[in-house]
């Protein structure tokens, strides 16, 4: 099922309002595809999707989780450091639209700020979410080198002088953790390769 499918199946228990749904997906198509967006775009949902369909059984509430991963960057900005809670925001206004109730508004308010700082959480819905957004570090070391590639795209507006000891900064403090990933079952499918990818990466830096 491709992301527009998907969404709409989300909203339908919501509203039966058709032109609604689609007006909300054209939104999220529409953000999602703005130019300078190299990696935080579609592909990185459908990649989230991908992960968390592996663990659909562990998640207690996948539509709130659905909705988390649809919201979370839509509001995407290099230069910013309130993405996390515009995106947030965005969330709780469309979801309200969609005549969510506010528990799970809540829900998914709190999922998409907890994107921000990537702690361990008491909520394993929000873990999961989490380590899914985290997946690409432990992919195979081409496909983690071309991510770093389009993160640099999107960060085109820094000079190597900036960027360089920025993002090593970011990569030392994953180093850092006890664990990258807060589940298992990620732990145990990407712990390894991520440490040896962001290991590679701050020697190319």
């Amino acid at each position: 099922m491709n992301l527009k499918d998907q969404f709409e199946q989300l909203c339908l228990p919501f509203s039966e309002d058709h032109h609604l749904i689609h007006t909300l997906w054209f939104e999220i198509e529409k953000k999602y595809s703005e130019k300078g967006r190299h990696y935080h775009n579609l592909l990185h949902l459908e990649n989230m999707f991908k992960e968390l369909e592996a663990v659909k059984s562990r998640i207690s509430d996948f539509t709130t989780v659905s909705f988390s991963v649809f919201y979370h960057d839509i509001v995407y900005n290099a230069t910013s450091k309130s993405n996390e809670e515009k995106s947030a925001l965005l969330a709780e206004t469309r979801l309200a639209e969609l005549t969510l109730n506010k528990d799970h508004i809540k829900a998914v308010s709190a999922q998409i700020l907890a994107t921000k700082l990537h702690q361990k959480s008491e909520d394993e819905d929000t873990n999961y979410l989490l380590d899914a957004d985290l997946s690409i570090l432990g992919k195979d070391l081409k496909s983690y080198l071309a991510y770093t590639q389009m993160i640099r795209k999107e960060y085109s507006i820094y000079p190597d002088l900036l960027y360089k000891p920025g993002r090593k900064k970011v990569l030392k403090h994953f180093l850092e953790l006890n664990s990258i990933f807060k589940t298992e079952y990620f732990k145990e499918k990407y712990e390894v390769p991520s440490r040896e990818n962001i290991s590679i990466e701050i020697q190319l830096l």
